[in-house]
């Protein structure tokens, strides 16, 4: 990959950190938490700088390493008792802010693009639309959880929306990276994603997102 400009890992790092932050403040500022989410980070940081993930060939990819053990994590916390107790303390608010990261992440993806490690349908420029979920996340804070003009449902069809918006790319994302079952970006694929900072985004920044929607949702419905 070429050698980027400093400012564009400089502010997808801090995108991150702020990321563990939100996370943290969120969880009732659970050290165990923010302790597990340094270490996965800094693990993922260590693999990533040897070079692993940039191997795109054999089947599964390596680059599943770096998604399916956080969303396997959640999963569990969902299904289990003690996993649904410690979700039930997270505060909606809160996990709401949290997707204003997704502003940052997204002029990350384009800047990449500029400098052709990801493909332009990878960006708000071609079908990536998930900013909006950024932008519209203070407004959903503020006119539905500290002026209470929001219902129930109208919060929860925005985390319904918001999550098939990070969904459609990180579908987009896998199927523009240089894997065999590639469809997309063939003249400009997806590689930024193999290589520190940037694995940070599927490993992390993406699996805290998700949760935050999936938290949201599940608080949400059993609400009366």
């Amino acid at each position: 990959m070429e050698t980027l400009p400093i400012y564009i890992s400089t502010v997808f790092v801090l995108t991150t950190l702020l990321t563990a932050l939100f996370l943290f403040k969120a969880g009732n500022n659970s050290k165990p938490l923010i302790i597990a989410a340094l270490i996965w980070l800094a693990l993922q940081a260590a693999v990533s700088l040897t070079g692993f993930y940039t191997i795109t060939k054999g089947n599964p990819p390596r680059f599943g390493l770096l998604f399916i053990p956080p969303v396997v994590f959640i999963i569990v916390l969902l299904l289990t008792k003690k996993g649904r107790t410690f979700v039930d303390r997270f505060d909606l608010k809160t996990l709401t802010l949290l997707h204003i990261i997704r502003i940052p992440v997204e002029l990350t993806l384009y800047w990449l693009f500029l400098h052709k490690t990801v493909p332009q349908i990878m960006t708000f420029e071609g079908r990536n639309f998930d900013v909006l979920s950024g932008l519209t996340a203070p407004v959903v804070y503020y006119w539905g959880y500290v002026k209470n003009l929001f219902g129930r449902k109208m919060l929860l069809g925005w985390n319904i929306i918001c999550m098939l918006l990070l969904a459609n790319i990180v579908f987009t994302a896998v199927l523009s990276a240089p894997f065999p079952f590639q469809k997309f970006g063939f003249d400009q694929p997806n590689v930024a994603l193999f290589y520190f900072p940037f694995v940070w985004l599927p490993c992390f920044v993406v699996p805290a997102v998700l949760f935050a929607h999936l938290a949201a949702i599940k608080r949400l419905m059993i609400q009366s």
